[in-house]
């Protein structure tokens, strides 16, 4: 699914437009990227919990050449599924 889908199925769902279901969207992921830069964990209960994690440094491989390269230290975004949107995938 695109944005462009999403923000057109929220918007029918949600009996609004779609700007201003974009606008929603937009601020929602504007939100939620500045609570993980600052606390580093979002949870919302029943959906799931978004986390920073660091992720060490470690020596991987160039697939093309097979040559060993060093992949630097950073932060990922982990998400971890509550069991309300786990039991409704299922």
């Amino acid at each position: 699914m695109t944005k462009a889908e999403l923000v057109a199925v929220m918007a029918q769902d949600a009996d609004i437009s779609k700007a201003a279901s974009a606008k929603v969207l937009d601020s929602y992921i504007e939100t939620v990227t500045k609570e993980l830069k600052k606390n580093g964990k979002l949870g919302l209960v029943g959906f799931g919990t978004f986390s920073v994690v660091k992720r060490k440094a470690r020596t991987g491989r160039n697939p093309q050449t097979g040559e060993e390269i060093k992949i630097k230290a950073k932060k990922v975004v982990r998400f971890k599924p509550g069991k309300g949107l786990s039991d409704k995938v299922q």
